[in-house]
């Protein structure tokens, strides 16, 4: 089903793909059911010799019900995507490793905070354009922008999250395989919006490891 989402290598992507395909389905059904109607009506009264046109004023019956119908299924989506959202935006689980993200016309800056686990001290170490996180773990993103509003978009993830200038937004993930995805700015943040790229590579343990070695030995 939806072939054409990208993969899905986040542990609560599935709930937030089975989301988007009931939403999808449900506004899928409507569109194909009001375009129907609408080309009936057209074709059944359409003009024709001999034919008057009657004046109808509505049906407040049938108004009624279409705007009861979709707030309805507007509560039923907002019940059925409550503990989802609440698991992932709510609350965020042990964290095992964090990472603070400053966003900029037109960067991403990744912030690691070291040896000693604080930022703001003498071992930060800040990388442009390119987030490096181990498989398996628990990754916890404090994001903030140094000018404007940006949005930090990993697809692969279903993590989306905008920044905000004076504003620190946390968010979290856990990625599910190795490998390395793009992090679009999802968010019209100027004339370079265009070229505002980075990187997410998910390492094994083994190989972040190694990484967080050769670059606190340094």
């Amino acid at each position: 089903m939806l072939p054409w989402l990208p993969e899905n290598i986040s542990t609560y992507g599935g709930d937030i793909d089975w989301l988007f395909r009931l939403i999808f389905w449900i506004t899928t059904i409507v569109f194909v059911g009001v375009q129907g109607t609408f080309l009936y009506f057209l074709f059944k009264y359409r003009a024709r010799p001999g034919h008057k046109a009657i004046y109808s004023h509505g049906n407040n019956t049938l108004e009624i019900a279409w705007t009861i119908a979709p707030s309805v299924v507007c509560v039923v989506l907002a019940l059925l995507s409550r503990a989802t959202w609440d698991e992932i935006k709510a609350e965020i689980p042990p964290v095992d490793v964090t990472v603070r993200v400053y966003a900029k016309q037109f960067n991403w800056d990744f912030i690691y905070p070291g040896p000693d686990g604080a930022f703001d001290t003498d071992d930060d170490l800040t990388i442009e354009n390119e987030l490096n996180v181990p498989v398996h773990k628990v990754v916890k993103l404090e994001m903030l922008s140094r000018d404007v509003i940006h949005s930090f978009f990993v697809p692969v993830l279903r993590f989306k999250q905008d920044t905000m200038p004076g504003r620190q937004i946390d968010g979290w993930f856990e990625a599910t395989k190795t490998g390395e995805w793009e992090i679009p700015c999802a968010e019209l943040c100027g004339f370079g919006h265009s070229g505002m790229l980075g990187y997410l590579k998910v390492h094994s343990d083994q190989d972040y490891a190694a990484w967080v070695a050769k670059r606190w030995s340094k």
